[in-house]
């Protein structure tokens, strides 16, 4: 395109020095046609621009992270005038075609349409833009270009994808922690923590608080509501999506994926996390899934959400301190919450904090322990065999 307007601009030159020298009929129509040829492109540009048409769809709107759903998009001439060369640009930061439409031009004639039907693939859950994002229209001797915005853009609504995992790696030694229990046995284990406000001073355990010389409340087995829990940071980091929609799905699959492995197994779990206040889910087993999952795919991600102010409003509760084991996913582990999550470790509660970064993973496993333990997951990394 640079080169043909260098000619033309040649040309121009030329036909202006035919004119100063030599006059003329011939010389003075040369020029006339040279100067006129730009004009007539970029009106024939503006007419295209104007009268051009495209339609865009997807199958459904509510899409699922790495699922393909069929999307076509149609280009559609309805004026009198061929249309010279038409190419299309999708969205490519969020979602991505199986086809490639980058390199391919399309020339319409009157009346004509082309339908082009491929398959969409979202990347993050969260709700954006998806398919053809603009049009590039050329006029018919390549020396100029428009970029037509499409404006009936397809705002699609992702949700997260559902990671079946075979294990928890992280757990892998501790498989008895997460047995059910069929015994029915309601009476108070010897597994004792200390006293919180609200709890039953019928739980109090009186030999461990005059041996400790404070206040010390018996666990009991038979709640499997204590057994496992999970907590989920819903805080936002970053302004740019680019930034935070790629952490903010690999923390919900993540979430989705030790819940799913739970509730597969039929072992019930408590899940926590925040929304302008603590949010509790009870999942019983399989059956239960997928209601927990439509909520959690629905979770708002907010800058004001603090994960260390749900931890340790859980843990004033109480039940947490009986729990086996104990799944944390977050992105910051801050002093505050490795204070909290020892603290929980230390009454002999297994934590597992899965903590989605792309920093260098050494110097968080140098903060684990038996008790708590930490995993460091890639935000673009797969999950299998890392959980």
């Amino acid at each position: 395109m640079k080169t043909r307007r260098c000619f033309l601009g040649g040309l121009w030159v030329l036909s202006l020095t035919a004119i100063s020298f030599y006059g003329g009929a011939v010389s003075y129509g040369f020029f006339f046609g040279v100067t006129l040829i730009p004009v007539i492109s970029i009106i024939y540009l503006l007419c295209v621009y104007f009268r051009f048409k495209i339609y865009q769809e997807t199958e459904k709107k509510n899409l699922v992270c790495g699922q393909p759903t069929p999307y076509s998009f149609i280009l559609q001439n309805e004026d009198y005038f061929a249309y010279a060369s038409i190419s299309v640009r999708m969205h490519s930061s969020f979602s991505y075609a199986e086809e490639n439409f980058a390199n391919v031009e399309y020339e319409l004639l009157p009346g004509d349409k082309s339908v082009c039907e491929t398959k969409i693939i979202c990347k993050y859950r969260g709700e954006y833009e998806i398919g053809v994002k603009e049009v590039i229209l050329t006029d018919f001797l390549r020396l100029f270009r428009l970029r037509y915005a499409v404006s009936g853009q397809i705002k699609a609504a992702v949700f997260p994808k559902i990671v079946q995992l075979q294990e928890l790696k992280s757990i892998a030694d501790l498989s008895m922690l997460v047995q059910r229990d069929t015994s029915g046995s309601r009476e108070p284990d010897i597994l004792v923590r200390d006293y919180v406000e609200g709890d039953s001073l019928k739980q109090i355990h009186w030999k461990a608080t005059a041996r400790e010389q404070k206040l010390k409340v018996r666990c009991l087995t038979g709640k499997e509501n204590q057994g496992i829990s999970l907590f989920c940071d819903t805080g936002r980091y970053g302004r740019d999506m680019k930034e935070f929609l790629p952490l903010e799905n690999k923390i919900l699959e993540t979430f989705l994926a030790v819940g799913y492995y739970f509730a597969e197994a039929d072992k019930a779990f408590h899940a926590y996390y925040g929304q302008g206040g603590v949010v509790s889910k009870h999942v019983e087993g399989i059956d239960d899934f997928d209601a927990f999952y439509h909520t959690t795919a629905q979770i708002a991600f907010d800058k004001n959400e603090n994960f260390q102010d749900v931890l340790e409003q859980v843990m004033k509760q109480g039940n947490l301190w009986c729990s086996n084991l104990i799944f944390c996913v977050l992105h910051e582990l801050t002093p505050a919450i490795l204070d909290a999550t020892e603290r929980l470790a230390a009454s002999g509660v297994t934590v597992v904090i899965y903590v989605i970064t792309d920093q260098d993973p050494r110097e968080f496993v140098k903060q684990g322990s038996t008790r708590r333990r930490i995993v460091v997951i890639p935000i673009e990394a797969a999950l299998e065999g890392r959980l």
